[in-house]
Order: C-alpha cells, then sequence, then structure tokens
C-alpha cells in the first residue's frame, strides 16, 4: 500500500445537507437495481421455465428457471471484485454509475430475449448470460450504494445512513411483485405470450432517471481524504484476503440471514404455493406484496435499534424471533388461507429485515477506507452467491425429494443461527480491535464503537 507519512489525519468534514443527498441517491439507485434482479426472480418462479425449458416437466422446468436465477448470484462475486477494486482505487461515484448502466442493459435484453420456441437451444444460453450480466452489476452495485450512503454520514450515524441503501431492496421487490401482480389481469396466453416481457422493457425508463441522478453526486468525502493521502491500495483484493481473512469469513456468515430467507419467503414460497397449495397467482403475489409494504416500514426501524443499545444485543433481539416466526409462517400459508398467509409473511418478515438494515452500516466500519469497497463486496455478495441464489434451487430440491415442507423449514433456520454467531463474533471482533487502536477517530481503523450512540 502506498501510503505518505505525513498526510493530514484529520477527519473528513461532514454536512447533513450532503449526507441526506447521498442517501437519497444510494435508495434510488438501489431500488432500481434490486427491481431490475427481482422481477427475474418473479418471472422465473411463475414464467421462465416453460418458455425456456418446455422439454422438462412443471417441476424439473420450474427447477432449471431457478438454476438461472442462481446463476445470477454466482455471478456477483465477480463484480463485487471488479467494482471493488475499481471503487477502492478511483472512487466509488464512477463505480455505481457502470454498474447500473449493465444491470440496465442485462433487464432490457430479458425482456426483448426470443423463447426456446423461436430460437432453440440459444434461448436459455443467452437467458443465462443476461442473468450473468446482471449478477455482475448487482454484485458491483450494492458496495457501492452503501458507502456513497455511509462515507458521507458523519461517524455516529453511519448505520442510520446505511439503512439508505438497504431499504432499496424492499422498495424494489415491492415493485417488482407491484409489475407481475398487475399484469394477472392479463389472460394467462397473453400473459405467458408477451406480458411478462413488460416489466423488463419498463426498467429502461427507470435506469435513466437512475443515471441522471447518480452522475450529479460528488465523490465521498472519505474516499478523496485516501486519495489525497495516497492511501490506495495497488490490488484490494490481495490486501482484505492476506489482512482481513477473519473479518470476511464472519462477514459473509453474517450476511446470510439477511439475504437468503427473502428468496425462500418470497420466491420460493411463490412457486411452492401457486404450484402444490392451490393459490392463485394474485392471491399469492398479494400476499407478497403486503409483506414487503411491512418490510419496508418496520426494516429502518433496525438501523435505530442498533444504534441506540449495544449492537450485539441488538442482533438477538432482531433475529431470535425469526426462529419461532419463520415456521410459523409455513403452517399459516399451508392452511391455503389468504389473510392467515399475509399474517405469516408479515409476522416472518420483521426480523429479518430490521436485520438487514442494520448490516450495511456494521459492515462499513469493518474494513479500512482502502479496501472497503472491496471487504463489504465481497463479503456480501459471496454470502448471496452461496446461499441466496441458492435457496429457492435448494429449497425446491428439498420439497420434490421428501414432499415435506419442514426440511425448507429446518434450512431457514440454519440461516438465521448461522448469521446470528457469526455477527456476533464480528461484533466483538471489530469492538476489540478498535479498543486496541492508537486512534480510532482515522477512517483506517475499525470502528464499531460508535454504532453505540447517535448524535441528536
Amino acid at each position: 500500500m502506498d501510503q505518505n507519512p505525513g498526510h493530514d489525519t484529520s477527519p473528513p468534514e461532514y454536512s447533513t445537507k450532503q449526507a441526506r443527498k447521498a442517501g437519497i441517491t444510494a435508495f434510488v439507485g438501489t431500488t432500481i437495481e434490486w427491481f431490475d434482479f427481482y422481477i427475474y426472480g418473479t418471472a422465473s418462479a411463475l414464467v421462465l421455465g416453460p418458455l425456456f425449458f418446455p422439454d422438462a416437466s412443471p417441476a424439473v422446468g420450474t427447477l432449471a428457471a431457478f438454476a438461472t436465477f442462481a446463476v445470477g448470484f454466482v455471478a456477483r462475486p465477480v463484480g463485487g471484485v471488479v467494482f471493488g477494486h475499481f471503487g477502492d482505487k478511483f472512487g466509488r461515484k464512477n463505480a455505481v454509475i457502470i454498474t447500473l448502466a449493465l444491470m440496465g442493459l442485462g433487464t432490457v435484453g430479458v425482456g426483448l430475449l426470443p423463447t426456446y420456441a423461436q430460437i432453440g437451444i440459444w434461448a436459455p444460453i443467452l437467458l443465462v448470460a443476461l442473468r450473468v450480466l446482471q449478477g455482475i452489476a448487482m454484485g458491483g452495485e450494492w458496495g457501492g450504494a452503501v458507502l456513497i450512503a455511509t462515507e458521507f454520514a458523519p461517524p455516529k450515524k453511519k448505520v442510520l445512513y446505511g439503512a439508505f441503501a438497504q431499504q432499496g431492496s424492499p422498495v424494489g421487490n415491492l415493485l417488482a411483485t407491484l409489475a407481475f401482480l398487475g399484469l394477472t389481469l392479463m389472460s394467462d396466453s397473453v400473459f405467458e405470450s408477451w406480458g411478462w416481457r413488460l416489466p423488463f422493457l419498463g426498467s429502461a425508463a427507470l435506469v435513466i432517471v437512475a443515471l441522471y441522478i447518480r452522475l450529479h453526486i460528488s465523490e465521498t468525502p472519505e474516499m478523496k481524504k485516501a486519495v489525497a493521502a495516497q492511501e490506495r491500495t495497488r490490488m484490494p483484493l490481495v490486501e482484505v484476503l492476506r489482512s482481513h481473512p477473519v473479518e470476511l469469513a464472519l462477514g459473509v456468515g453474517a450476511v446470510v440471514a439477511g439475504v437468503a430467507i427473502t428468496y425462500v419467503k418470497t420466491t420460493f414460497a411463490l412457486s411452492w404455493a401457486t404450484t402444490d397449495l392451490g393459490f392463485e397467482r394474485s392471491d399469492f403475489l398479494l400476499v407478497i406484496t403486503v409483506a414487503l409494504v411491512a418490510q419496508a416500514l418496520v426494516q429502518p426501524f433496525g438501523a435505530v435499534l442498533a444504534t441506540r443499545i449495544d449492537p450485539s444485543k441488538a442482533v438477538r433481539w432482531m433475529l431470535l424471533p425469526e426462529i419461532v416466526l419463520l415456521p410459523l409462517m409455513f403452517v399459516l400459508v399451508q392452511t391455503g388461507s389468504v389473510p392467515l398467509a399475509i399474517l405469516g409473511m408479515v409476522l416472518a418478515t420483521a426480523p429479518h429485515a430490521m436485520y438487514y438494515a442494520a448490516l450495511a452500516g456494521i459492515l462499513a466500519q469493518v474494513f479500512p477506507t482502502n479496501v472497503r469497497y472491496t471487504g463489504i463486496s465481497l463479503s456480501y455478495q459471496l454470502s448471496t452467491a452461496v446461499f441466496a441464489g441458492t435457496a429457492p434451487m435448494v429449497s425446491q430440491y428439498l420439497l420434490t425429494r421428501t414432499n415435506s415442507i419442514w426440511p425448507v423449514v429446518a434450512l431457514g433456520l440454519v440461516y438465521v443461527v448461522l448469521s446470528l454467531v457469526c455477527m456476533t463474533a464480528l461484533l466483538r471482533r471489530s469492538a476489540l480491535r478498535a479498543q486496541g487502536s492508537e486512534s480510532t477517530s482515522s477512517s483506517n481503523v475499525t470502528d464499531v464503537s460508535t454504532l453505540k450512540g447517535v448524535d441528536h
């Protein structure tokens, strides 16, 4: 790492106005990125199987569609490495502009893609290629958006501002679900013929709006300071693997509950409910829609909680209820009642949604500025590739193999326990490192102790 021993170590200047603008910019961008990413998941549960894998049975076709869904997650660590390197060396702003443009290209491409009936084997091949492009874009997007929000924020408000970027996930998912819910007004034949393409094509307008907003945000204060002080690292990935392997491993585990349970509850549950339980597509999309509205409303309180009390205690309060509420959700959905399914989905959504809100701000303080983009991106994207992207496919496999929903429930509980253990260990390790540091005011020092208070 190139360093200048004589550089100014005073903290960057922060502006509340700039911090709010950065938070809103991160929120708008991630909302559109997640909308693009989630519409693929909804389409894979509803229509992509028969259109792109017509020779398979319905169950196998759905499994194949979920496999292409998982491919996007496998590609996300690649995006995290590529854009993490770019963002740590040259700045956060340009990285998130490029990722947004790539996501738009991949999404519109899916909307224009011919089906298997039209071009044969090239249809699923091109579908996978476009999903990979989406994955690379999303892999680079999340870390940059989180840093745009947190690196403009005052030291004791980083978790709160990190929640701006996190809020894009439920809102983007909600918009994606509403888009497909609106399409249920079409006949099945029209929907399967061309109706499913509309959300993919319509995303082009949203991407243009988000690009305009991002072009008018400046580089973050902490990145400017690192550039001026010549603190950039030549190979951020190598530095993370060499100097922060434990933080990386714990970060991967800590992310799981925040991301994987979502896809068990929505993508997999949508397919299960409409295929095996007799729910109408519109009815269960309504169930998911109500749960997403609840998530968007409840989620920010997780960031508030993690700033007002000890973070480790906050994590326990947020995750432990999921151990009871997730099984309850599946029991209530299995009744076939829409009101009970809504109740179960809303109850099971609140704990991991609140945890997800606090997750970004905590991770953003684990790694130093010069490798922060790479460190948090790898933690998040490796977790999504290994756990979240495979969650619908593994859930469907367990259901098909056992003809019982309880192995799927057990899988979800494993996700919860893994994150609880890893986040607790990560917070403890980060706090000890902060206590042993000579200067906790430097942006290159891990300081999770700042999560314990908020300036009012």
